[in-house]
């Protein structure tokens, strides 16, 4: 095995898990699911059907990953990280799976811990996100985010 599996974790057919990753407690990777390099994939964490995780992700305990979500490489999700796949979801209402909104994650991002992130959205590449913020619009490149609604705190100076 080219990757580190806890004996807890559960991890469905057809996944690829890339060389160097680990996966730890109570963690459920969903079928059809790709898993990049020199991953890191904390306790309690769900990662739905057809979702993408980049190379060099780090992912902290209690996240869930529903389907429909594409993380690009290098990005790092703080504890309690939330992501949603339905804008108007109602329990009443059956929502086909093909009709998930699609949300982007790009290359180098933070996330901020329990910061939720609704759907439809992208967020920037090399952006960070405050930890509780709710963000409920795209993120530009390189920009901090924080609040509930989000909004654009400053550009990070490098």
């Amino acid at each position: 095995m080219k990757y580190f599996k806890h004996k807890t974790s559960i991890i469905d057919n057809n996944c690829i898990i890339g060389k160097n990753s680990k996966i730890w407690h109570w963690t459920h990777v969903s079928k059809n699911s790709k898993i990049g390099s020199n991953c890191t994939i904390g306790q309690n964490v769900f990662i739905g059907e057809n979702v993408k995780i980049g190379n060099n992700v780090k992912i902290q305990n209690n996240v869930s990953i529903y389907q429909g979500v594409t993380i690009e490489d290098d990005v790092f999700c703080g504890p309690s990280v939330v992501f949603t796949n339905v804008k108007y979801p109602l329990a009443i209402k059956k929502i086909d799976k093909k009709n998930y909104e699609k949300t982007l994650i790009k290359k180098g991002a933070t996330l901020g811990a329990n910061s939720t992130i609704l759907c439809g959205v992208t967020v920037g590449e090399n952006s960070m996100i405050g930890a509780g913020t709710v963000v409920t619009k795209n993120v530009k490149k390189g920009k901090i985010v924080v609040g509930n609604p989000g909004y654009e705190l400053k550009k990070i100076k490098k």
